[in-house]
């Protein structure tokens, strides 16, 4: 350990007759952050005083935390580039030194988030979808290519290179940094709720908002309420058969139903000792659906293998190992410390499972599946379902089924197809050449290996080759109607697969890498195949989609596949071979032989001592030497990207993808005094389970919507809209996009998708449209909403777009955290109901005008106000709310109009 650095020594607070011992590993590390930080201004006595006396109830005071580094993806990172490029270009306008406007702190931005699969399926599928990205995105890339010569402290990891997180595990992260004279943890926040991945290799980190990362990159510490910290006691071990992915669903069920919403997660117990970092990284990368904000484990032998293992230097695991063992950081003693509660699980008990339709808490054991698609089909969506209906694959087929009743002309494409449709089976027979099969309910369309979630585990990505392996020697295929891919979330796993020489087997069921980045998990499916695509549309059939993410929330995987199960990549594998979802894996084959004979899931499933073997015959230190040498070197086509240079951007009034963000231009000197809500109208009465995938603009849209309609204005070929992530950088496309998802549900409206009722006219009209007519009218505006509204990805735009839209609070029955900071940080009011009560016990219709009391007159933080509902006719409904700013400091955000705001102003004053 370098003996010249400073330390911030929890040990020497253990001697001193503090009973650092008895805190949770996790409050150990905040309170390290606060003794190495304080500087009696915004870090106080008082803070560290509140997590050296931690309260394992609870308690309403805050913390602040200054992370070490910041982590950013491309689609909430370049509209933090933005944002940072507009506030210097105001502080250029005002005179000041724009150059100074820097990251104080490390910023890594890894561009993962915009590679589509437009091709799939064949050894060019990974170029040309390259090539498509850099086509769609050159605006884009140029703007972080420039920003990266432009700032200090901001590096790029070019397209190509990896996910985020399987990078920061297998690279970025240090475990312990030497920096300015002081040796300390390494933690991070990342502007995607998967950031907590890192928690497995002992490295605190959660995922923010776009909003509060540009704060903290600025200098300003983040605060939130000091938390409970639940353990989770692990026991057992996994049995045969079970993957690391069957036990993150288990403990997603678990510790969604027990309620960890704003809470720590801490793991311990003797089952942790046979986790490898890797299955501890598939559990802690699950945290924001479990709800919490971190799943942390601690440092030990594990690490320090996994660390040697990924090429980390001999001095750099050394240090690791010396500094937390000396400051109370290494894992032992984990029976004297105390946890808010205690969860427990047993390892063994865990059975194969996938989690669908729409939610991942929602676990199903594989043995249930087609039971449960069976009453799901019924509950959602009010098909019968028999066992008779099944019988609609090929040998139903062969078999001279058709029983069609009615049929239609379809559009003749190259491939000419032809298509009937038996109506009582929701089932289309597709004619493509001389092939000829069927769809239904429950046919999948999509087979996608990717994600972050299982692509860092070896076990599961090999396992998958496997299974692969052994379904060719059997004779089988995938079905010819399944989408496949796979997206590697780093160019390790490309180099291992070959040396197990498993990659030709997964090829050979179609699964041909299609680039290195989040593809299917966060929407970038691409396109069905045509004559899928039509065959879905007009025989409304719901299909459905396989994939080893970690969301599968309603419209994100593709806006025709409406059951989406998460599942691991061996299952995606054996799944693409059955071609439904509907069967028990364990017990019906997955198909049969060249010789007609079945073939079931148990003869192709690799043994745990087969896959075991393959991983230390291929998972070899050089190839992370190899590969992350070169991490920030890019392809031949970054390399030859022209990009501006020069400090101060120089914005494009013709771009439809980079546009100057409006909230800082002419910024007043003095923020105006918050005011009460004075006849505002609801833009949205939403019910529970909102997500920022409703809220935010996301995937694909379409020419007839308010962004298409924007950008055909602007002479942009529909061809070339590319998704709204990648439109992300103008606020014009955004806005639009907000609310826009074709799943919400707003219950003033009398259509699904992105509408409401404009009041008290009637006319049912787009959100954008709406909100624009009230702009106009000066009416502010509401959104009402049930449980967890914004849980999710850490989508800035979803609170940027509301605060756009015009929209001044939310009255919800509970928020997701990050969110919840969200619409503070954007100068948005979040408003919580008291005593149990919500729209539905109030008789609220959402058609009322509203007037909120209480802002403009001594607010502070949880005050509560009053609410004046007024029907067109009847009397007023009045209810009380809480305000949902939780310290001094959101106080002052919102005062400001947002977290940004205030840090430009506070840096104009010191200019």
């Amino acid at each position: 350990m370098n003996m010249q650095s400073k330390i911030a020594s929890l040990a020497q607070q253990e001697q001193n007759g503090k009973n650092i011992a008895r805190l949770p590993f996790s409050i150990r590390i905040l309170l390290e952050n606060v003794l190495r930080n304080q500087d009696n201004f915004a870090i106080t006595e008082e803070h560290v005083n509140t997590l050296i006396n931690w309260e394992p109830a609870g308690t309403d005071k805050e913390v602040p935390f200054k992370p070490a580094r910041v982590l950013m993806q491309d689609f909430t990172g370049v509209p933090a580039v933005v944002d940072l490029a507009s506030i210097r270009s105001e502080v250029v306008r005002r005179g000041k030194d724009g150059s100074k406007i820097n990251p104080l702190i490390p910023v890594d931005l890894v561009v993962d988030h915009s590679v589509q699969v437009d091709f799939f399926g064949t050894d060019y599928a990974y170029t040309k979808n390259v090539t498509y990205e850099y086509e769609r995105n050159k605006e884009r890339y140029q703007l972080l290519k420039w920003a990266q010569q432009a700032f200090d402290n901001f590096t790029v990891v070019p397209p190509g290179m990896g996910i985020c997180h399987q990078v920061n595990l297998e690279y970025l992260a240090k475990g312990v940094i030497d920096r300015d004279g002081w040796l300390f943890p390494d933690s991070l926040v990342g502007t995607d709720s998967h950031t907590p991945m890192v928690n497995g290799i002992g490295v605190m980190a959660w995922g923010v908002g776009g909003i509060e990362a540009e704060a903290a990159l600025l200098g300003q510490p983040i605060y939130f309420t000091c938390p409970q910290v639940i353990g989770l006691k692990l026991t057992g071990r996994l049995s045969e058969g079970v993957t690391a992915t069957d036990m993150v669903l288990a403990i997603t069920q678990l510790l969604r139903k027990y309620g960890v919403v704003g809470k720590f997660v801490e793991v311990f117990g003797e089952g942790l000792d046979h986790l490898t970092v890797p299955d501890r990284a598939t559990i802690s990368n699950m945290s924001p659906e479990f709800g919490c904000t971190v799943t942390y484990f601690p440092i030990d032998d594990q690490t320090l293998q996994y660390m040697q293992r990924t090429n980390r230097s001999a001095e750099q695991i050394k240090l690791v190992e010396e500094y937390c063992k000396s400051n109370m950081l290494w894992r032992e003693g984990e029976d004297k410390i105390v946890y808010s509660d205690v969860l427990e699980l047993n390892l063994s008990a865990v059975k194969p499972s996938v989690a669908g339709p729409k939610r991942p808490q929602d676990r199903i054991p594989v043995t249930e599946v087609h039971n449960q698609f069976s009453e799901l089909l019924g509950k959602e969506y009010q098909r019968m379902y028999t066992p008779e209906s099944k019988r609609r694959d090929n040998a139903w087929l062969s078999e001279g089924g058709s029983g069609s009743t009615f049929s239609y002309e379809v559009q003749k494409h190259d491939n000419d197809v032809a298509v009937e449709v038996e109506n009582t089976l929701q089932t289309v027979r597709l004619k493509l050449h001389n092939e000829e099969y069927v769809l239904s309910d429950g046919s999948i369309v999509i087979a996608a290996i990717t994600s972050c979630t299982n692509t860092s585990n070896p076990t599961v990505m090999i396992g998958a080759g496997l299974v692969a392996k052994k379904a060719i020697k059997r004779g089988l295929d995938v079905k010819p109607w399944v989408k496949t891919s796979l997206a590697p979330g780093s160019r390790v796993v490309t180099q291992y697969l070959k040396r197990a020489e498993l990659l030709g087997d997964l090829e050979a069921l179609r699964f041909h890498t299609v680039g290195y980045g989040c593809t299917s998990c966060i929407g970038n499916s691409g396109p069905l195949p045509p004559h899928i695509a039509e065959a879905v549309d007009k025989g409304k059939l719901v299909v459905a989609s396989v994939l080893s993410g970690n969301r599968n929330f309603e419209a994100r995987v593709h806006p025709q596949v409406k059951m989406n199960f998460l599942a691991s990549p061996m299952l995606v594998v054996a799944y693409a071979i059955a071609g439904r979802v509907d069967l028990d894996l364990l017990s019906e084959p997955l198909g049969k032989d060249p010789n007609g004979e079945p073939v079931y899931l148990r003869e192709i499933w690799p043994t745990q001592e087969e896959i075991n073997q393959a991983v230390m015959k291929a998972v070899q230190r050089e190839d992370y030497e190899e590969v992350y040498k070169v991490i920030f070197d890019g392809d031949e086509q970054w390399k030859e990207l022209h990009a501006p240079d020069g400090k101060n951007y120089q914005w494009s009034n013709s771009s439809t993808y980079i546009k100057e963000a409006s909230f800082f231009k002419e910024l007043p000197d003095v923020p105006a005094p918050v005011q009460d809500i004075v006849q505002a109208r609801v833009l949205l009465k939403l019910g529970d389970s909102v997500t920022t995938d409703h809220i935010s603009p996301a995937g694909s849209f379409k020419a007839d919507t308010p962004a298409g309609k924007y950008l055909i204005n602007h002479a942009i070929d529909p061809k070339m809209f590319n998704s709204y992530g990648s439109r992300r950088g103008n606020e014009e496309v955004m806005i639009r996009g907000t609310f826009a998802n074709v799943r919400i549900k707003n219950q003033i409206s009398s259509k699904e998708g992105g509408f409401t009722t404009l009041l008290p006219d009637g006319n049912v009209l787009p959100i954008f449209d709406a909100a624009t007519e009230y702009a106009v009218r000066k009416t502010p505006l509401v959104i009402l909403a049930g449980k967890e509204y914004g849980s999710g990805s850490s989508r800035d735009w979803a609170a940027k777009g509301t605060n756009l839209l015009g929209v001044k609070a939310v009255i919800a029955e509970s928020y997701e955290r990050i969110h919840r900071s969200n619409l503070v940080g954007m100068g948005v009011i979040p408003l919580e109901y008291i005593d149990g009560q919500n729209a539905e016990t109030l008789g609220l219709t959402g058609r009322e005008t509203y007037t909120i009391t209480g802002i403009e007159t001594d607010l502070s933080a949880g005050k509560i106000l009053n609410v004046k509902a007024q029907p067109d006719e009847g009397e007023a409904i009045v209810f009380e709310v809480k305000a949902r700013l939780d310290s001094a400091i959101e106080l002052e955000y919102y005062r400001n109009g947002g977290i940004l705001q205030y840090v430009v102003r506070d840096f104009l004053k010191k200019a």
